[in-house]
């Protein structure tokens, strides 16, 4: 485990980062990573965001120290979860500096970020619940990497361009039939198939049935900005929500309802201790409650073989929506570096073009260095990012990251579900398989029960 503190920083802001960027301290600077700012200009960009920001309060940035017992880690990895860190914490909002010192007996890493964000220039609040999710996800980490880098996806996510590329391949509608026909395969019922759907990133409208529903079914693909309709004249007469139900229903066994029992949500009572050996009424009264226990789960369910699929799709749900997270979260963190440099390109622009102009341009760059310097990162962070200039547009750009911002939200609360549903599946499924474990006589005993209640 890593040990974390956190200060913040109400003055000399870039002393702080000449400090954490000590080539001494960073095998020559080696170590050194930022985000949406550079580490030579990180004091301006901070000023720059600091400067828009309309809480009056007196922190310009936060220390975020992250330490390791000595020997954990490597540098190389160290980093890695210094950068990691920093991510998860600030969710792409804030600019930030991340150095790894290595010039100690114990590796540490140096995160130093703005106190505003750069979306909507709001304060970053220090507070015990702050700083327990900073400890939180630092644990996270450290159980994560167990010494050994372990990415969450496989692979890195899209950079901002390469995505918008992707967002307008002509293949959307094959990848969306794919999905829905994987979708129907694995479900039993037409809302397990929206939730598979969901969990995929497709926002979904339409989907209901009745006189007041809309006529067609509508994915919307994650990335996309328009909706594909379930039709037979857009996907084929095989994709409608009508079809897509009896494709469900067809494939589906039939199975009779059995009433829900309260007992399906406790637990098998353990016959194991002295008390039951030594009571024939306790022991005989404890097979009857686990009669019932084991029925109410197999009630819920019909069989075992129901209850195994059952988890396995809610399995499946929950991996594809929180896969769908970690992709969201890497185009929310360029997409917002993209709107912070937006931002100072566009309120920058004058004085770029006033110092081309000036008469004595020394003086000028002196008076608007700033200005100038933050003008010309920006537009070289654009260019690299395949932003074209002439068509900027800051708010679509922001009205873009609070849509992806929706939809993140949305799959998390998916993901989170799935995982309850998993845990209470699961929990059925313990108790039928330790009650049908228990040995003959076990089972003639609870048979004569049985016949008894009934």
């Amino acid at each position: 485990m890593a040990y974390t503190k956190i200060h913040a920083i109400k003055a000399t802001v870039d002393k702080a980062i000449d400090y954490i960027c000590n080539p001494d301290k960073t095998d020559d600077k080696i170590f050194i990573s930022s985000y949406a700012c550079s580490p030579e200009t990180a004091a301006y960009d901070f000023k720059y965001t600091l400067d828009h920001c309309r809480e009056n309060s007196p922190n310009k940035a936060y220390h975020l120290i992250q330490a390791f017992a000595p020997g954990e880690v490597s540098f190389e990895e160290a980093h890695t979860i210094g950068q990691e860190l920093a991510d998860k914490v600030l969710e792409g909002k804030y600019s930030y500096v991340v150095t790894t010192h290595i010039d100690k007996g114990h590796v540490h890493n140096h995160i130093i970020f703005c106190a505003a964000d750069n979306i909507n220039h709001d304060k970053y609040h220090d507070c015990d619940k702050t700083y327990y999710r900073i400890r939180h996800l630092s644990d996270e980490l450290c159980k994560e990497h167990n010494l050994s880098i372990i990415s969450p996806t496989g692979q890195r996510g899209k950079k901002y361009n390469e995505w918008q590329t992707d967002k307008r391949g002509a293949s959307a509608k094959t990848q969306l039939r794919r999905d829905i026909n994987l979708a129907i395969k694995s479900s039993s019922t037409y809302e397990e198939f929206l939730l598979l759907m969901r969990a995929k990133g497709y926002e979904i409208k339409g989907e209901n049935f009745g006189e007041d529903a809309r006529k067609y079914i509508s994915f919307r693909p994650p990335g996309q900005n328009n909706f594909v309709r379930g039709s037979a004249k857009s996907l084929g007469k095989e994709y409608t929500k009508e079809r897509i139900k009896e494709r469900i229903e067809q494939k589906r066994e039939r199975k009779v309802a059995i009433p829900k029992k309260d007992y399906a949500s406790r637990k098998l009572v353990d016959t194991s201790g002295e008390k039951f050996e030594n009571s024939p009424g306790l022991k005989r009264w404890a097979a009857i409650e686990n009669l019932k226990i084991a029925a109410a789960s197999y009630n819920e369910v019909g069989s075992i073989s129901e209850l195994e699929r059952k988890i396995s799709v809610q399995t499946q749900a929950g991996k594809s929506a929180k896969q769908s997270v970690v992709e969201l979260e890497h185009r929310l963190k360029d997409l917002g570096e993209i709107i912070k440099y937006a931002e100072q390109y566009r309120a920058n622009r004058s004085y770029h073009i006033a110092y081309k102009k000036a008469k004595n341009p020394d003086a000028y760059f002196r008076r608007y260095e700033s200005q100038i310097i933050l003008y010309g990162g920006a537009k070289r962070m654009l260019e690299q990012a395949g932003i074209n200039l002439k068509s900027l547009n800051v708010n679509k750009l922001k009205s873009e990251y609070e849509e992806l911002t929706k939809q993140k939200s949305e799959l998390t609360a998916t993901y989170k579900n799935c995982e309850k549903e998993v845990r209470e599946l699961n929990r059925k499924l313990e108790n039928l398989n330790q009650y049908l474990g228990r040995d003959t006589a076990s089972h003639d005993e609870q048979n004569k029960d049985k016949s008894q209640i009934l």
